[in-house]
């Protein structure tokens, strides 16, 4: 795939074919070529998916299937992910990252393809369906195992919080734009969204293709098994003292903040709110984390790491109890808007110092680990705020989840020491 193997490149990525930024040099990440690349690659991506992910359901409910069905397949798909992540991960740090990444994309392609071709026809099967649903989740685990070891080849550590920062942003941003979007496309057609996912896919490939940088991982060569580097990569993660409080405080804050949401989701639903009102508590949460992404790098050059950590974790427990005294659904939008504005500076800050203590050989292992711990137990968020606003009420819960963050803050602020400030 005419792919470059060998020693890895300098950290700082390509402006143009002639101008190079010194890598202590404090300028926007998207003054470099590839970051900018790889930025818009996962801004297309993110664009596509949200688009699409949310109407699958309804097209296998317009299909005369069940709800619990629907929801099902959707279970099934975001699982596969997670189990994929972490192998993904091992072949991320052996073999060469970029095309990798553009192999993941033409695969997603293919398969959101089939079902876009599919309902287009009118001729969905459940088992089509399915299929295309768990190769696209792979294939997008595939995909982000190969891009988590990238940020150090596209830009130099002087550029890290100001470029983890952007990639916040575009995630919080993809997330409000993308259903909104979705919904547009929708309404043109059942099949539009998907056509949309496929097409977002493929220019996904292109600019992932065109990243000039030599992503390939460092190797000391040896060839261990891939059972050794797998549980390599775990260990390592456990072994090390910041990534062991990262998993911790990532996956408590992931499976709150899901609960939170739903919560609020739930509790608005039961007081009769209606859907255009329940949509704008989950927005005003997307612009307050948007907001926050935005700010991060300004704060992270500005406070030390261990304040943000430890202040922001404190804030949200006065915004989770405060839902449990609230009934109206602006109230809940803008307290979940004000604790998704504190997260992504922690964000930065954790993520920052993950890079930075982590060899280049782990980092898409490290990553992958990372991201499934946090994503796994978020998973369980949606079942469990549901059984237990059903079971207790709303208030219960709220305050449940205000004192579960104040066990994660006293958690936070005894582990404060191993948050370093490594980087500008």
């Amino acid at each position: 795939m005419g792919e470059t193997e060998g020693k890895s490149a300098p950290s700082g990525a390509d402006l143009s074919d002639d101008e190079q930024l010194p890598d202590d040099a404090p300028s926007s990440p998207f003054r470099r070529r590839d970051f900018s690349l790889f930025w818009a690659a996962g801004a297309v991506d993110g664009l596509g998916t949200c688009a699409s992910s949310l109407f699958l359901p309804l097209i296998l409910l317009g299909a005369g299937h069940s709800s619990g069905l629907a929801g099902l397949v959707a279970s099934v798909a975001l699982v596969s992910g997670l189990v994929v992540s972490p192998v993904a991960g091992v072949f991320a740090d052996r073999l060469p990252r970029k095309p990798m990444m553009y192999t993941a994309a033409l695969v997603a392609a293919g398969a959101t393809g089939t079902v876009f071709v599919a309902v287009a026809l009118g001729h969905v099967v459940l088992v089509h369906i399915l299929v295309a649903a768990v190769v696209e989740q792979a294939a997008s685990a595939v995909y982000g195992a190969a891009a988590s070891g990238t940020i150090r080849r596209l830009v130099p550590p002087a550029e890290y919080s100001r470029a983890i920062g952007w990639l916040q942003a575009r995630d919080q941003a993809v997330q409000i734009v993308g259903p909104t979007l979705g919904g547009v496309l929708y309404q043109m057609a059942r099949w539009v969204p998907l056509l949309a996912d496929a097409v977002s896919f493929l220019l996904v490939a292109v600019l992932s293709r065109a990243i000039r940088a030599d992503l390939t991982p460092e190797r000391d060569g040896s060839a261990p098994s891939f059972t050794r580097e797998l549980a390599e990569g775990m260990r390592f993660v456990w072994a090390e003292p910041f990534l062991r409080f990262v998993v911790v405080w990532t996956a408590g804050i992931n499976a709150l903040l899901g609960a939170l949401y739903f919560h609020a989701v739930f509790a608005s639903h039961a007081e009769g709110a209606s859907p255009s009102s329940i949509g704008l508590v989950l927005t005003l949460a997307g612009v307050g984390g948007l907001l926050g992404a935005l700010a991060a790098p300004w704060l992270v050059r500005r406070v030390p790491a261990t304040l943000i950590v430890t202040g922001a974790s404190w804030a949200m427990v006065p915004a989770a109890a405060g839902l449990a005294f609230t009934s109206r659904t602006w109230a809940y939008g803008l307290l979940l808007s004000g604790v998704s504005l504190i997260v992504p500076s922690v964000a930065v800050v954790l993520q920052t110092r993950a890079v930075l203590v982590t060899p280049d050989r782990l980092l898409a292992r490290m990553g992958t680990v990372l991201g499934t711990a946090g994503q796994g137990v978020a998973v369980l968020a949606p079942v469990l705020a549901g059984v237990l606003v059903a079971a207790y009420g709303g208030r219960a819960v709220a305050l449940g989840c205000a004192g579960a963050f104040a066990g994660l803050a006293v958690y936070a602020t005894a582990r404060s020491p191993l948050v370093v400030r490594e980087a500008p």
